[in-house]
C-alpha cells in the first residue's frame, strides 16, 4: 500500500507569521513537509490522523456528491474562476468533512503542478476511468469548462436514471419485508393466545385454524433455525455476488426476464449506453475507448457483453448499427437512429436523442408500475392479515352457530 495517500495533521506557521493548522494528504511524511513548504507553511508538528474508531463519524461519499460538485465546477469555470479557486471555494463550503479533505487535497496536487485528472486518479472510488479520461482530454484540448458541462449533465442523468430505477426496486420490497415481520410476529406472539382459548372448546377445530396454528407452533419451535437460515442465504448470497463474476452475470440474466421489473431494466441500461456513448463522443474520445466505457457504465452483464462484441465488430471495420442489430439486444428503433446518426455523421446527437427517449420511458414505465403495485400490494397484505384473523375467529363463529 506505499501508493495510499496518507492524512497527516500539522500545526505551523504560514509567510504572514500567522500560526496555522489543517490536515494534508500525502505519501509520506516528507512528502507531506514538502508539500506544506510550497504553500508556505513552516511545519512545527506534523503527524499521522487518527483513524476514527470502527468509521464513526466519517460521512461517507456518495456519487450524488460528486455529481453536485461537478455542477458546481462546469458552472464556477463558465463564470471564469480559476481552477484551483473553485477547488478551494467548493472545498471549503463543503458539508461533508470528506469531501472537504478530498478536495482539498485535490487542490494541493493542482497546486503543485500535477494535472487535475492525475489528481483524480488518485480516488478511484469516488473517480472511475470515464470521468478521469474525460477531464485529460478535456486538458489536453483546453476545453475543461466544456467537458465539465457534459460530465455535470451526464453525472446528473446517471443519478437521476439510477434513483428512478431504486424506486421501481424499493417499494415493493420494503413492503414485502414489512409485511413478513408483521406476519412473523402475529403468529409467534399473537395466534398462542388464541391457541390456548381454543384448547377449552373441546371440539375439533376448522381445517384453515388448524393449518395457521400448525404455523406458528413450527415458527416457536423453529423460528431461531429459521432465522439463522435466511440470515445465512443472505450472507453467502452477498459473497458469491461480490467473488463469483459468473454468479453475477446470472443473476443479471435472470433479472431481465422478470415481468415489467426486467422491461425497465433493460431499457435504463439502454440509456446509460446511449447517455455514456454520447458524452464520451462529443468530448472527442475515440469510439473503440468509448464503447469500453459504455460497457463498463451498462450496469447489466448481458448488455455489457453485447457492447464488448460491438467493439470487437466495430475494430474490425464494421458499422457499430450493424454490429448492434447482430446482438440481438439493443432495440431495432436504437439500431436504425444509430444508422441515421452514422449516414448524417451526428452520432454523439443521435446518442443524446436515444438516451433522453430511453430516460423518459424509465420514468413513465416507473411510475406505472408504482401505481400497478400499490393496490396490488394492499391486496396481498388484505389476503395475508385477514387471513390470519379470519383462521382465529372461524371457531369461534362455529361455536356461535351450534349455541
Amino acid at each position: 500500500m506505499a501508493n495510499t495517500p496518507i492524512t497527516f495533521v500539522y500545526n505551523g506557521v504560514n509567510k504572514r507569521g500567522q500560526n496555522v493548522k489543517g490536515e494534508i494528504s500525502a505519501l509520506s511524511m516528507l512528502e507531506a513537509k514538502n508539500l506544506l513548504r510550497r504553500q508556505g507553511v513552516s511545519a512545527k508538528r506534523i503527524k499521522k490522523s487518527p483513524t476514527p474508531l470502527f468509521g464513526l463519524g466519517a460521512k461517507k461519499i456518495v456519487p450524488n456528491d460528486i455529481s453536485v460538485m461537478s455542477r458546481q465546477i462546469a458552472t464556477m469555470l463558465g463564470a471564469g474562476v480559476s481552477l484551483v479557486q473553485t477547488i478551494d471555494m467548493i472545498g471549503r463550503g463543503h458539508s461533508n468533512a470528506n469531501m472537504r479533505k478530498m478536495l482539498k487535497e485535490i487542490g494541493n496536487e493542482i497546486k503543485a503542478g500535477n494535472p487535475m485528472s492525475s489528481a483524480l486518479r488518485k480516488h478511484p472510488r469516488q473517480f472511475d476511468e470515464l470521468y478521469c479520461d474525460l477531464v485529460e482530454t478535456g486538458e489536453q484540448s483546453g476545453a475543461l469548462e466544456t467537458i465539465y458541462d457534459r460530465i455535470a449533465i451526464y453525472k446528473e442523468k446517471a443519478e437521476a436514471l439510477k434513483s428512478k430505477i431504486k424506486k421501481a426496486m424499493f417499494y415493493p420490497l420494503a413492503v414485502i419485508v414489512v409485511a413478513f415481520i408483521v406476519t412473523t410476529i402475529l403468529l409467534i406472539f399473537v395466534v398462542p393466545q388464541f391457541e390456548e382459548i381454543f384448547s377449552s372448546f373441546g371440539a375439533e377445530l376448522p381445517a384453515f385454524t388448524q393449518f395457521v396454528l400448525g404455523i406458528s407452533r413450527f415458527l416457536q419451535n423453529n423460528g431461531i433455525f429459521v432465522g439463522a437460515g435466511l440470515v445465512g442465504f443472505a450472507m453467502f448470497f452477498k459473497k458469491m455476488h461480490q467473488t463469483s463474476k459468473a454468479f453475477r452475470d446470472s443473476i443479471d440474466a435472470k433479472i431481465l426476464k422478470i415481468p415489467v421489473i426486467g422491461g425497465i431494466l433493460k431499457k435504463a441500461a439502454v440509456a446509460r449506453f446511449s447517455r455514456t456513448l454520447a458524452t464520451t463522443f462529443a468530448a472527442g474520445v475515440p469510439l473503440i475507448s468509448a464503447l469500453d466505457s459504455a460497457a463498463g457504465a451498462s450496469g447489466n452483464a448481458i448488455f455489457r457483453d453485447a457492447i464488448l462484441f460491438i467493439k470487437k465488430e466495430v475494430a474490425g471495420g464494421i458499422q457499430m448499427n450493424a454490429a448492434m442489430g447482430s446482438t440481438g439486444v439493443f432495440p431495432e428503433m436504437v439500431t436504425q437512429m444509430i444508422a441515421i446518426g452514422e449516414e448524417a455523421g451526428a452520432v454523439d446527437d443521435m446518442l443524446s436523442k436515444i438516451a433522453t427517449i430511453y430516460e423518459a420511458e424509465v420514468d413513465d414505465m416507473v411510475d406505472g408500475l408504482t401505481s400497478l403495485l400499490e393496490p396490488m400490494i394492499m391486496a396481498v397484505l388484505g389476503v395475508v392479515i385477514g387471513g390470519l384473523i379470519v383462521a382465529m375467529y372461524l371457531p369461534i363463529f362455529e361455536m356461535g352457530n351450534v349455541v
